[in-house]
């Protein structure tokens, strides 16, 4: 017992002793964490924005050409994760390949924080014959084929949810249309969520969707 009581009080000894010397010990290096970013320069994402992306987007975010998306009031995570996929050619455009290239991750923050910084002109829904099915499916879904909400990922008003899910209320209709297609068709492959949904669509609906999203607000 006593042998038993003695190596017990050695093992005590040694791990306070132990204990001591961790609470001495420098602190670990941590890296600050990805997130913890350098704020975004607004200033320079204004002229990088009207030098780069003006002359398509609009001065201020909202494209007044149908086959050009509206940025204004866009998620500034989703803008710059578009820009690196098409850097990447993760999403596959041509044009907005040769502007990507030419930016550096600082350039795509300073440019999305800013664009998003400025106010979305409202939209409007076009075909009225088709506004009530793209209710519908917006809200809705389409249940026998297993097609969820819109309004689930992407808010009932379009708002979309930052860091995940984008704005759509008030984008061109025309523009809606094509990327839904391009989904669809496998020919835009960075959202395999979107492959899915897309895939049991037809052309009408698409085409509704993409009108009751551009009246939302």
């Amino acid at each position: 017992m006593k042998l038993i009581a003695h190596l017990l009080f050695a093992a005590a000894a040694v791990a306070t002793q132990f204990s001591a010397i961790a609470a001495d010990a420098p602190a670990a290096h941590v890296e600050a964490p990805a997130s913890k970013q350098a704020k975004p320069d607004l200033a320079k994402g204004s002229a990088s924005y009207g030098a780069v992306c003006a002359a398509c987007h609009g001065a201020d975010g909202n494209s007044g050409t149908p086959g050009y998306p509206k940025l204004a009031q866009q998620h500034p995570e989703y803008l710059v994760k578009q820009l690196q996929e098409f850097k990447s050619d993760k999403r596959n455009n041509a044009v907005m390949k040769g502007f990507a290239s030419a930016l550096s991750d600082e350039d795509m923050r300073n440019i999305a924080f800013w664009v998003s910084s400025q106010k979305a002109k409202p939209g409007f829904a076009k075909e009225k014959e088709l506004v009530s099915l793209g209710e519908r499916i917006y809200r809705g879904g389409i249940a026998d084929r297993q097609v969820p909400a819109c309004a689930g990922c992407h808010s009932p008003n379009g708002a979309g949810l930052p860091s995940q899910y984008p704005r759509l209320g008030g984008q061109h209709a025309e523009y809606s249309v094509a990327q839904l297609v391009a989904f669809r068709d496998g020919v835009r492959k960075n959202s395999a969520q979107m492959n899915q949904v897309a895939a049991k669509m037809n052309d009408r609906e698409i085409k509704a969707v993409a009108d009751y999203i551009a009246g939302l607000r």
